[in-house]
């Protein structure tokens, strides 16, 4: 990993605790919650005490991932989520976990989200309210102990950086349906998919990813000056010999602008083939190679912006030189993409697509 201060999520440091800091990635009316509400119940209750949920998938279902495959033999009443996303699928699906993680980076003072928040309000489920999700912290790496205590049926982490350590501990609480394949790399189309089936919901799944696809590419109609851009999303810090880095392919945040109808930069699928990491580490003496109509990334404040334009060795970026840098300071639009959801994508949009329409417009004008 390199040194230099580059996360999951855009914001702390993976060089020093790259277990933790890999796992820590603006309106909701785009969110289109069709889906039949159902809970599992008060984070206080029994299972026994949690109401029916109708069935679309006949149980046991066996779920296949990293470490081999999970079945659950009847359908979940308490669900316990790790990591990012899993709570947004289950929510969005209409279930509400006994226990989430808290948004401990780019949340808000809930320790929630926008997102979030409104679809359990939708569900009768808000924080504070009898029915919402208890919450616990993993700051510290995967939470057993206050996992164990609320007596789950069902542990999701279809989106998660588990270790098989993690696994093992987590099998002896209950079944765990980890990550398919890469650590924080699946996609959220499968994340949605693989825990519908694990939540006997597969219908409802097929239609969420359906109807949320739809709404992006509705948004992205808006803004046709992006379809086509070259992009890097990466991470700058100025006046730093490895103060570059760049996410590849696996991530979820390449793979979003590739389906709006972006491009990933040549020189990043080149120096990236074969590659199962997130990201790939680039010399800032070489950061006049990274070609690309547009440069992505996070940001702490403006004035970091400000330092990466007068950087002698970033400011040869050419999407730099030429002003097409969407450089974001805002923590929770950084989560809502890096760790993508049926909720937070859209919610992103209609601040995210400005962002890249006005550096697109850049491009045209510097073409002139």
């Amino acid at each position: 990993m390199a040194s230099a201060l580059f996360t999951r999520s855009g914001g702390r440091p993976a060089g020093r605790r790259r277990k933790s800091a890999v796992r820590a990635a603006a309106l909701l009316a785009a969110v289109a919650l069709t889906l039949t509400a159902c809970s599992t119940g008060p984070a206080g209750s029994t299972a026994a005490d949690a109401p029916s949920q109708p069935v679309s998938t006949a149980f046991p279902v066996t779920i296949k991932h990293v470490f081999g495959e999970t079945t659950i033999k009847e359908q979940p009443k308490r669900v316990v989520t790790v990591s990012w996303v899993n709570d947004d699928v289950a929510i969005a699906l209409g279930v509400v976990p006994v226990g989430v993680p808290k948004n401990e980076w780019g949340g808000n003072d809930k320790g929630s989200t926008p997102w979030k928040d409104a679809a359990l309000e939708e569900l009768g489920a808000g924080f504070g309210s009898a029915k919402a999700p208890v919450q616990f912290s993993e700051a510290d790496g995967i939470n057993f102990t206050e996992i164990a205590k609320l007596n789950p049926d069902v542990i999701l982490g279809a989106y998660s950086g588990l270790t098989e350590e993690d696994y093992k501990k987590l099998s002896e609480i209950a079944p765990v349906v980890a990550h398919p394949e890469l650590a924080y790399g699946t996609p959220w189309q499968d994340s949605t998919t693989i825990i519908g089936k694990a939540l006997g919901k597969e219908a409802e799944a097929a239609k969420l990813v359906s109807d949320t696809e739809a709404t992006i590419k509705d948004k992205v109609s808006k803004y046709p000056q992006i379809a086509g851009k070259t992009f890097i999303y990466g991470n700058l810090e100025p006046d730093k010999s490895d103060g570059v880095n760049v996410y590849t392919a696996n991530d979820n945040r390449p793979r979003f602008l590739n389906e709006i109808g972006m491009k990933l930069a040549s020189v990043v699928e080149d120096n990236s083939k074969g590659s199962k990491e997130f990201f790939i580490p680039w010399s800032a003496e070489k950061a006049n190679e990274l070609t690309s109509d547009i440069f992505v990334t996070w940001v702490p404040d403006a004035a970091t912006t400000d330092s990466i334009k007068a950087c002698p060795l970033l400011g040869q970026i050419p999407a730099i030189k030429t002003g097409a840098l969407v450089a974001d300071s805002n923590n929770m639009l950084t989560l809502s993409i890096s760790a993508s959801s049926p909720l937070s994508l859209p919610w992103s949009l209609d601040t995210f697509l400005p962002q890249l329409a006005g550096a697109a417009d850049k491009v045209a004008t510097a073409a002139k």
